[in-house]
């Protein structure tokens, strides 16, 4: 099993920058893509962005050149850096991981709320 936490999620004002956090434990070996998903109440969960083993990334269209996923290897945490939120960016977010023979982990969410 694989268990992820995240953390990092708020109240921001539109405009406003947060970064969350996702943890992962243990059964990390094989772990071959990890990003993040949001869902917006009344919506279907959507991909925000991914992060490869190798270190390629994909990203939305509505969050290209505002936000940005990374990670730290050795404490194997991906963050998303998320700046000149709007309203729209307002949901729940999730982290997931990708593990070969095992399928997706997720986590529990963080929810972000973007308002003045």
């Amino acid at each position: 099993q694989v268990q992820l936490v995240e953390s990092g999620g708020g109240l921001v004002q539109p405009g406003g920058s947060l970064r969350l956090s996702c943890a992962a434990s243990g059964f990390i070996a094989n772990i071959y893509v990890m990003g993040w998903y949001r869902q917006a109440p009344g919506k279907q969960r959507e991909l925000v962005a991914t992060l490869t083993r190798g270190g390629n990334t994909n990203y939305a269209e509505s969050v290209k050149g505002r936000f940005t996923i990374s990670r730290d290897g050795a404490k194997n945490t991906i963050f998303l850096q998320m700046n000149s939120l709007t309203a729209e960016d307002t949901a729940v977010y999730y982290c997931a991981a990708d593990r070969s023979a095992s399928g997706r982990y997720w986590g529990r969410g963080t929810q972000v709320t973007v308002s003045s």
